[in-house]
């Protein structure tokens, strides 16, 4: 914070231009550029003016001068921070080298000769207040002032709108964080009104997170029933495959089939064709008609007499040769 002492301590009291200024200064003489104002609920547009302020010239001490509580409800209104949360809100900018508490709304030559001020920063836009069109339109005509730039979509009077058009918003959200409603002003209407809106909104979370989860599960249920249906098409579709791979006309089944048929064929005895005389391979002996010689014939069994004499086998075998040839006959 500021003192007078510290002011009166400086030697140099030669006078600045900006020219001067902009080139540069010794170190022990830095260039005083003083910036005030009310700077309630301290936020990032304060700061921005403030760092343009600081950063105007390349030696530069920048002095802050904030008003009172007092000067400022007789001027602008009413504050939502009391002077002494913004003088201690000022101290913890980067940019602040000194502080000037109590700060004049107008400022005179004997306050900034007190303090050594070769220039005064703030927007360029005219400061109409306490009956006058423009409080600094002294400090322009003797050249000692230097502009900065606003910045636009913050400022105290939004931030308080902002809470003001949300008035119930902050009122609940205060109720619910432990405020009594006498410490937030809240009739005993209000208040209830606030809490019954509590529950209802707690109603309502309670249907939406049960509908997101009733949402949740139906698409997990759809979700795995295309995936059973599409395993089941494929399923269906690999047993169809091998199902006809299987017992399709050119299946395996088939050519089991054919080859087994091949085997009996190979395996089963030679059969007679139609209008043989026998459906048997097994040899008769028959008796020609124009002979008086045994012949075969297909009630004639071919198999030599059961006789246990030699000269009888050599009979039934010759015997048998003549029949075969006879039977050869008689087929053709």
């Amino acid at each position: 914070f500021a003192k007078p002492t510290d002011s009166e301590a400086e030697t140099s009291t030669e006078k600045l231009t900006v020219a001067q200024a902009r080139r540069g200064t010794p170190a022990h003489r830095p260039v005083r550029v003083y910036a005030d104002g009310i700077f309630d609920l301290f936020h990032s547009g304060h700061a921005r003016a403030l760092m343009q302020a600081k950063n105007l010239f390349p030696n530069t001490h920048l002095i802050v001068g904030v008003c009172s509580d007092e000067l400022t409800h007789k001027y602008k209104g009413f504050t939502v921070m009391s002077e002494d949360e913004r003088y201690d809100a000022l101290t913890h900018c980067r940019y602040v080298d000194e502080v000037v508490r109590d700060a004049p709304w107008t400022l005179t030559t004997d306050f900034l000769k007190l303090h050594k001020i070769d220039f005064v920063a703030h927007d360029d836009i005219p400061y109409t207040s306490a009956g006058s069109e423009d409080v600094y339109k002294h400090i322009k005509e003797a050249g000692m002032f230097v502009a900065t730039q606003r910045t636009e979509g913050i400022s105290t009077s939004d931030l308080i709108t902002r809470i003001v058009r949300n008035y119930d918003i902050y009122a609940r959200r205060n109720l619910q964080r432990g405020y009594t409603a006498r410490e937030l002003n809240v009739g005993f209407i209000n208040e209830n009104k606030y809490r019954l809106q509590d529950q209802v909104d707690k109603v309502k979370e309670t249907v939406r997170t049960v509908e997101e989860k009733s949402k949740s599960f139906v698409y997990k249920v759809e979700e795995k029933s295309h995936d059973l249906i599409h395993k089941w098409e494929e399923k269906s579709r690999e047993f169809i495959g091998n199902f006809l791979e299987l017992f399709g006309p050119d299946g395996a089944w088939h050519a089991i089939q054919e080859r087994s048929g091949r085997m009996l064929q190979a395996l089963s005895p030679y059969s007679s064709p139609r209008g043989s005389p026998s459906s048997s391979p097994t040899r008769r002996r028959s008796i020609s008609p124009d002979s008086s010689s045994p012949s075969l014939s297909p009630s004639t069994s071919l198999s030599p007499p059961s006789s246990p004499s030699a000269s009888s086998q050599k009979r039934g075998s010759r015997s048998s040769v003549k029949s075969t040839s006879t039977y050869a006959r008689h087929v053709q």
